[in-house]
């Protein structure tokens, strides 16, 4: 797996596998690739979200707080 997304083979594998019901379920490395890629989405439009929060609350840091008030729509969007 190419390690353009920014998160590891590993870790990626590690996070699907702990919510399988069968330990013996296994993952393509395509589907390795395509979940890092889902998660870089989300990790950055997560981000891009609480700066948005933050701005609106006339705010220099984005804070937990921006990131729990955007998390609803942003669990909907995904």
């Amino acid at each position: 797996m190419e390690e353009t997304s920014g998160f590891r083979k590993e870790l990626v594998s590690r996070l699907l596998h702990m919510n399988f019901r069968d330990s013996k379920t296994k993952v393509s490395g395509d589907a390795l690739q395509l979940m890092a890629e889902l998660l870089k989405i989300f990790v950055v439009e997560a981000a891009v979200r609480g700066v948005g929060q933050a701005q609106a609350e006339d705010l220099d840091v984005v804070d937990v707080d921006q990131l729990e008030k955007v998390l609803p729509q942003l669990l909907l969007d995904f």
